[in-house]
């Protein structure tokens, strides 16, 4: 089932050329955040020493890098349906780089939900319910949104660790066939979140 779910993903008409394109540029960024060890510790120590053409190469991933709790239905729920109103005023204190950064992915992600069909789905791992509420926000609550949800930003599977050695370790080596290999085997994690029943480890 991973197979078909893989084969179908990559052939999605939702993924324009444009969107896929946006989503390296979004990765490389988050790469280059991660770098400066803002983030999670590990993954920076990882990155830092990558140049940056081998930053880019890591990026062409047919998937966001970066998370922002897509999947928690409920989490999003709450704050995309508030009727109280958020202030930039009452965010965490989190560096500017980071909320500069999420305000650009919630603003890609606000893009995505309201004009491209199951691309946020597909790209970022978003929730159906998560996707509808998004297309209701206006894109003027984006900046306050940012700067309250810039301390959720982590990796993507962070807690695969073996799949973030594997990306850095093949990014940091002149193979493309092998990055690009790691690059699809990112597909299988999006599978393994879709199918819960089956084996989750890649």
């Amino acid at each position: 089932m991973q197979h078909a779910f893989i084969g179908d993903w990559a052939q999605q008409p939702h993924l324009s050329v444009e969107h896929r394109s946006s989503m390296r540029g979004l990765n490389r960024r988050f790469l280059d955040l991660a770098g400066k060890g803002v983030l999670a510790p590990g993954l920076g120590a990882q990155v830092a020493p990558l140049s940056s053409s081998q930053r880019a190469a890591a990026a062409d991933c047919p998937y966001a890098l970066f998370d922002l709790r897509f999947q928690d239905d409920a989490h999003w729920r709450s704050r995309l349906q508030s009727t109280a109103p958020w202030r930039v005023a009452d965010a965490p204190d989190t560096d500017a780089d980071t909320v500069a950064f999420v305000l650009l992915a919630l603003f890609y992600t606000w893009h995505l939900t309201s004009s491209a069909g199951l691309a946020a789905h597909l790209l970022l791992g978003m929730h159906a319910n998560t996707a509808d509420a998004f297309r209701r926000v206006s894109v003027d609550a984006l900046p306050a949104l940012a700067a309250t949800e810039a301390p959720n930003l982590t990796p993507r599977w962070s807690q695969r660790h073996a799949y973030w050695s594997a990306l850095i370790n093949a990014a940091a080596r002149p193979d493309p066939a092998a990055l690009r290999r790691v690059q699809l085997s990112g597909l299988q994690l999006a599978a393994a979140v879709q199918l819960p029943s089956e084996p989750r480890e890649v």
